[in-house]
């Protein structure tokens, strides 16, 4: 069955994989508990040709399935049977928001409402109620944005027959074309037990759920209503923060603040949203890392007004490059400094993608009052493929002597799921520039420049890409993240997949062969890696094993302190090394499961031993406990050290909309002991109460010192008209 015509990015579908939508009358209802009791739902004829996908491509499933699909004028209504021989092994541990399900049973559906086969929202839940969700882009990789919290309800019911859904999805919470009325959609089931996959549409292996060009389509939606478009979420907040110098008198500062977001769409695929006086209060902790390396460590964006247009202004995710890096807003040195404002307009017309970010910080005591503006606009063309744009600009507000920062990319995505008839081919191209600012020396144009090619072929059982790339010498752009520069790097990678349907031991044994030849502009040597995985193997049984030999070149120019403190310095010269790594997983649906990471290797004049330790308990549905503790031992010729990195979390969750966080975290290089609790309390879904309290001591030697604590509640809620 074709998709709608008039999209000139439109897929066609096999018909068995096309579902009529059942409009609801007005005197039908759903009530939403999980029970498949109304009436008009044995009206709807089931879908059930689902198949196998793991153990066995092409496989029966070992149990049915039922989809029903329905809708009126303001919701989408699906419903599932997911039926269960032995109900009393249905896993469901997790009941947090988008917490992830792979030691659970879990039904995972798309919806791509503009039938692009580009984008799509993403939907997961479990036997507990849980609700999952994210914006899904495709290209080189998947983009998954599971920060985006989209305004739904499930609800879910274990029987002695299996477990069944009822989910109501508001036409509100997503962006589609009125006009438009077939969308694509798919849907995929997790029989964790036995570790088995089943999908509806896009069952083989170089296929999956998280490619919406091969999902199925959902026909029939007409009149369809986002009411006004308007949505407005005030917030207030309450924090106390106390500093404890050491020998010196603590200070307690309090405040009390508010602000609030504003959303109206304009069309139902264009929606902005201006956010005033912004807060963060609620935002997770940074996971603790131990940095021995020559490059500053990424860490990830977890701003939920930041990541909800990630996918629109994602700009070759494979290739490694970051013009465009939102912790550069409203973070110095991972502190947060006020965000006072901000605009953002994200949204598709036609084949047409466009984003913009408009953000003005606050004065503070570590940063000056900053203008942030992003943009980013790429079209679709052909079926797989796009061209776009990034513009990024930072600047001082109202300081005109201060140089601007201006960066400006191009990139092209080329993509084909038919080479050699069903196989999937992918080619990627980018180009980023910025402007001269304040660096003390002068650059031309190429040093300010980055570019580079990479050309994939993801698929099974055999795959590979190979990835060319260009940094100039002072590129470094105002609002992006760059950890090197100056460098030239080729790097091919290619790998095969056996996978053993009839044994009962082995699932798959997967082999790969890694290498990078990177060197500075002038084609010298700097840093050279072959890495040969010949053991990648997963048990029936959900274990894991990992071998991995790795070969190093690397020379430095200058010399480099590995502790950051003077204390530890790498001379310049070349060093050659190798090392072994070893990695066992066990299944993640155990009640207690874990993981055990060691690796010795040559590291610069001497060696490293390396053991990672990783624990978790499911005591009971919605109690998670785990533990992870990373150990270094470093010789080298003229000095050794050890380095531990303590990390333990709980996550306590008595309902899907309840939630109680702690994490601690230690490590002995900063000889700091950290707390983070944060409790939440989604009153009705958009709408949240957060208590925070979080503590920092230092290791004296003598005693743990208490040096900062803060404590923080925030309450938000969303009206929709």
């Amino acid at each position: 069955m074709a998709k709608q015509a008039h999209q000139e990015d439109a897929y066609v579908n096999d018909s068995q994989y096309s579902i009529q939508a059942y409009r609801l009358t007005e005197s039908e209802s759903v009530q939403i508990d999980g029970i498949l009791n109304e009436s008009f739902w044995n009206l709807i004829q089931p879908t059930t040709n689902f198949t196998q996908q793991e153990p066995q491509e092409g496989g029966k499933p070992s149990e049915k399935t039922e989809i029903y699909v329905a809708y009126d004028e303001t919701n989408l209504y699906i419903a599932a049977m997911l039926y269960d021989s032995t109900p009393d092994q249905i896993l469901a541990y997790q009941k947090r928001r988008d917490e992830g399900l792979g030691a659970d049973d879990r039904f995972m559906w798309i919806l791509d409402t503009f039938n692009s086969g580009r984008k799509a929202y993403f939907f997961e839940t479990n036997p507990a109620a849980l609700r999952g969700d994210g914006l899904l882009t495709v290209g080189q990789g998947t983009n998954l944005n599971k920060a985006w919290n989209g305004i739904w309800d499930a609800k879910t019911q274990i029987t002695d027959r299996g477990w069944s859904v009822e989910i109501r999805i508001p036409f509100r919470s997503l962006d589609f074309d009125p006009e438009n009325t077939t969308w694509g959609i798919n849907f995929q089931r997790t029989v964790r037990r036995v570790n088995e996959e089943i999908l509806w549409a896009g069952w083989k292996r170089n296929q999956g759920l998280f490619r919406p060009q091969n999902a199925g389509t959902l026909t029939g939606l007409t009149s369809l209503s986002q009411g006004l478009g308007l949505e407005v979420k005030p917030y207030a907040t309450g924090t106390r923060n106390m500093t404890h110098p050491s020998g010196e008198e603590r200070s307690i500062d309090k405040s009390m603040d508010a602000g609030f977001d504003v959303s109206y769409s304009f069309t139902p695929s264009v929606r902005a949203s201006l956010t005033i006086n912004t807060d963060f209060a609620e935002t997770e902790v940074d996971q603790r890392r131990v940095n021995l390396t020559r490059f500053p460590l990424r860490f990830p964006e977890q701003r939920d007004f930041f990541l909800e247009g990630s996918g629109i202004f994602s700009f070759v995710p494979a290739s490694g490059v970051e013009p465009f890096f939102t912790r550069q807003i409203g973070l110095v040195g991972g502190q947060p400094v006020p965000i006072t404002g901000g605009l953002r307009i994200l949204g598709r017309e036609g084949n047409t993608n466009m984003g913009l970010y408009q953000i003005r910080t606050g004065e503070s005591d570590i940063s000056a009052s900053e203008d942030f503006t992003a943009a980013r606009l790429s079209q679709n063309i052909f079926s797989e493929s796009s061209v776009g744009l990034i513009y990024t600009r930072r600047g001082q507000a109202g300081d005109s002597s201060f140089d601007t920062g201006h960066t400006l990319g191009t990139d092209l995505e080329l993509g084909t799921s038919s080479f050699l008839g069903s196989k999937n081919l992918q080619f990627q191209a980018f180009f980023v520039w910025h402007n001269e600012v304040n660096t003390g020396f002068s650059s031309d144009f190429w040093d300010r420049t980055s570019r580079g090619i990479r050309l994939n072929y993801p698929n099974f059982p055999f795959y590979s890409w190979v990835s060319y790339r260009e940094y100039g010498s002072s590129f470094n752009p105002a609002v992006g993240f760059v950890p090197r520069n100056g460098f030239r790097r080729l790097q091919p990678t290619a790998g095969y997949n056996w996978v053993f349907s009839e044994n009962p031991v082995l699932r798959s044994w997967e082999i790969q062969l890694r290498y990078e030849h990177l060197t500075n502009l002038n084609f010298e040597p700097e840093t050279i890696n072959t890495t040969f995985t010949p053991v990648d193997i997963q048990f029936e049984s959900g274990e894991q094993i990992e071998i991995s030999v790795n070969r190093n070149f690397e020379k430095i120019y200058e010399g480099f302190d590995i502790l950051r403190d003077g204390t530890v310095i790498i001379l310049p010269g070349n060093y050659k090394n190798w090392g072994l790594n070893a990695e066992f997983e066990t299944a993640g649906f155990r009640k207690v499961s874990g993981e055990i990471e060691y690796s010795y290797e040559g590291f610069w004049t001497g060696t490293r031993r390396s053991l990672q330790l990783e624990g978790t308990i499911r005591p009971y549905i919605g109690i998670n406990l785990s533990a992870n503790w990373s150990s270094s031992r470093v010789e080298l010729s003229e000095t050794s050290f050890i380095t531990n990195l303590f990390v333990v979390r709980s996550n306590i969750d008595l309902t899907p909309d309840i939630a109680f966080t702690q994490i601690v975290q230690y490590d002995d290089l900063s000889d700091l002991l950290g707390l983070y609790n944060r409790f939440r309390w989604t009153i009705t879904p958009g709408s949240d109460l957060f208590l925070v309290f979080s503590r920092n001591w230092i290791d004296t030697g003598r005693r743990l010192e208490a040096i900062e604590s803060q404590a923080a509640v925030k309450i938000n809620y969303t009206y929709r008209f």
